[in-house]
């Protein structure tokens, strides 16, 4: 029995929803023709900027399929002033192999660079399977396609960027506290007295 306590009142608004179905038109998205209408967070292809990539590997070691593969070596930089040259990495190879990839994620999330991106780009179906190991210069081009970030809501929690901004903004324009002499609770112990 329903809730209205009517019996068979369930049944009457799902064949009034069927019937509401049936009169519309149906329509047909011409895909090859008309490019379709995304939604905004759309996960198509991982787009890779090399130049933010510190080979930290933390993509790799997330991954749930093992799909990524990185390569890099050692290279000595001179920093002038220091007592030794120091060392950083250089990415070799980059590959993510999307016949394996499950689209979870997970490495665009770790990433702690903002080296990999989400890009609405789907359309990039190979007739043979080995085409869909796609390397570093490939998944660079793939940044031209990601949209830039959506505007900060002005009705939410600013950044933290923010925040430490105005806090030292507010502590910059503020008067310094005169600093007291003597122990630091000197000036407590005559009120306890």
């Amino acid at each position: 029995m329903s809730d209205s306590g009517v019996p068979g009142s369930g049944l009457a608004k799902g064949l009034a929803v069927t019937l509401k179905t049936m009169t519309r038109r149906s329509t047909t998205q011409q895909y090859p023709d008309v490019a379709p209408d995304l939604p905004p967070r759309s996960r198509g292809v991982i787009a890779l900027l090399a130049e933010n990539c510190t080979v930290c590997m933390l993509c790799a070691r997330e991954c749930p399929d093992w799909c990524i593969y990185i390569d890099s070596h050692k290279e000595e930089v001179a920093v002038p002033g220091a007592a030794r040259p120091r060392q950083r990495n250089v990415l070799d190879r980059f590959d993510i192999d999307f016949s394996l990839c499950m689209y979870c994620g997970i490495c665009v999330e770790v990433c702690p660079f903002d080296a990999l991106y989400w890009s609405p780009e789907f359309e990039y179906a190979e007739y043979d399977i080995r085409n869909l190991l796609h390397d570093k210069e490939h998944l660079g081009q793939w940044m031209a396609t990601v949209p830039p970030p959506p505007a900060h809501d002005p009705n939410g929690e600013p950044s933290k960027e923010e925040t430490t901004a105005a806090r030292k903004a507010a502590a910059g324009s503020a008067p310094a506290a005169p600093p007291t002499r003597g122990r630091p609770d000197a000036g407590t112990e005559g009120a306890r007295q």
